[in-house]
């Protein structure tokens, strides 16, 4: 284990690079080998390892949670020439509906946007805005442009694919006035001080900071919350799936289906109307 050091992260990451992977995705693979190389230690690198650590975070986290770990890792393991030591991932039972505490709803959002304005987080604050009436990835903010804003659409590259997204009108005279104020003319419209697009970290802590001001549920408080936000929120005007995965960028439209999976309090809710509409047990 001593020959895998810092220096074979940086080349998985470049690796990673290569496949077109995104900087989300090549932050958490990266971040995930790093933690089973510092479990490992001086331990011998065998597939009974592999299995000893998988049974331990199958134990701390959620099958899901321990399943993007274990891609990760297998991800290292072929790359260092170790295929034959990747492991299974967990079985999980598909679930219809989505845990309540997971699930952001327009009024949280709303609370979280209007206490970023009041706080001065008005970057913050636009970026809920975009990724909401888009649709978009936090790692497509970057495409989010002063032409993009003017022409009323942005084309998205990412991984070898190509699309076109509607920037909202009413999105767009927002978007322009926000670049206004901040001297931008050309090109990304969310930078940094170093004039380099934000980076999801930084959304990610900029949105958590606000979840106690705005008496909202931090566990719900993420990016790629907002775009399964937007995709409720759109699915509900029309029930149209497929113009829904053309718009959020999906090659599989199961994808899409798992975004506008219902809650289970919502599922009440409806079924507590249809029981009352009957007029059985009045």
């Amino acid at each position: 284990m001593n020959k895998l050091t810092k220096t074979t992260i940086k080349k998985f990451a470049a690796h990673l690079n290569r496949e077109e992977k995104s900087e989300a995705t090549i932050e958490k693979y990266t971040r995930y080998a790093q933690s089973f190389l510092n479990y490992l230690g001086s331990t011998e690198l065998t597939k009974e390892a592999v299995i000893k650590w998988k049974k331990g975070i199958a134990d701390q986290y959620t099958a899901a949670g321990a399943n993007g770990m274990i891609s990760s890792v297998n991800s290292f393991l072929r790359f260092i020439g170790c295929p034959d030591m990747c492991v299974n991932k967990l079985r999980t039972q598909r679930v219809g509906t989505l845990a309540p505490e997971r699930n952001l709803e327009y009024d949280d959002l709303k609370r979280l946007i209007d206490t970023a304005e009041q706080t001065g987080c008005i970057t913050i604050a636009r970026i809920m805005g975009t990724i909401l009436a888009t649709g978009i990835r936090v790692s497509e903010l970057p495409f989010i442009t002063f032409e993009s804003a003017v022409s009323g659409a942005a084309t998205v590259r990412l991984k070898g694919k190509t699309r076109s997204v509607i920037v909202p009108t009413d999105l767009g005279v927002t978007l322009l006035a926000y670049a206004a104020q901040k001297g931008i003319t050309s090109g990304p419209i969310f930078i940094d001080k170093n004039g380099k697009p934000l980076n999801r970290r930084a959304v990610w802590h900029g949105m958590k900071a606000l979840c106690a001001e705005a008496n909202v549920q931090p566990e719900a408080v993420f990016p790629h919350n907002l775009r399964k936000l937007f995709a409720r929120m759109y699915y509900a005007q029309g029930h149209n799936l497929a113009e829904l995965a053309e718009i959020l960028g999906h090659s599989d439209i199961n994808t899409t289906r798992r975004y506008v999976a219902t809650t289970s309090a919502q599922i009440r809710k409806n079924m507590d109307t249809l029981v009352k509409n009957t007029g059985l047990f009045a």
